[in-house]
């Protein structure tokens, strides 16, 4: 199995998953507050290990403990924002939509175009063209998710799909420089060869503070 279609199946996974918090939403259960918490706390605990396990070179090693201090204050604001958040399951599914369909188109089109990479030294694999899809799919997967729950066009969410879309992305490479950083190729095996909870969620990590600002 190709690893395109890998992402397509986790993706699809996670969509899922966020569908039946939701059905438990109708039915007076915070499914989808509780999700968020788990997967806030989750990245959490995740890098701490990762930091527990790394070596002292790597810990203190040029800038790194001030990189992985920032990082870790920016998992802590992650955690936050789904506090404040996570009360909203539409605004939350929204999101997991809209990062889910521009990780997609991404990297499915940024492997079929190829052309000038990003940050080649912080990742390998995006490119510019992976970035200009993944915004377009982000936009796309907005719109459509506007057509499904309201019934009819919304206008802003064309400016929201670019933001959240493009946000992702940036929250993906930064994941990738901590991982350089500390020299992992993922930061937990626990989803098997898809990686931990950071490596699926990388791309909520600047889209969540900004939501929360936004809507505060």
């Amino acid at each position: 199995m190709s690893e395109t279609m890998n992402r397509v199946l986790v993706a699809f996974g996670l969509i899922v998953i966020a569908v039946v918090a939701w059905l438990m939403e109708r039915i007076g259960v915070p499914g989808i507050y509780y999700l968020c918490m788990v997967v806030g706390a989750g990245m959490i605990l995740e890098f701490l290990s990762c930091l527990w396990h790394a070596t002292r070179d790597v810990m203190f090693s040029g800038k790194n403990l001030a990189i992985f201090l920032g990082f870790l204050l920016l998992l802590g604001l992650d955690f936050i924002s789904l506090m404040k958040i996570g009360h909203r399951p539409m605004m939350i599914l929204m999101i997991l939509v809209i990062v889910c369909a521009a990780d997609i188109c991404a990297w499915g089109f940024g492997r079929m175009i190829s052309g000038d990479k990003m940050w080649e030294k912080i990742s390998e694999h995006k490119t510019w063209a992976g970035q200009i899809f993944g915004i377009i799919g982000g936009t796309i997967a907005a719109i459509a998710y506007g057509h499904i729950t309201m019934g009819h066009f919304v206008p802003q969410l064309l400016w929201i799909g670019i933001s959240i879309a493009l946000l992702s992305q940036y929250g993906d490479l930064t994941a990738s420089f901590v991982k350089r950083k500390l020299k992992i190729k993922d930061f937990s095996n626990i989803l098997g060869k898809h990686g931990g909870i950071i490596d699926r969620f990388d791309g909520w990590i600047y889209v969540l503070p900004i939501v929360w600002m936004v809507l505060a």
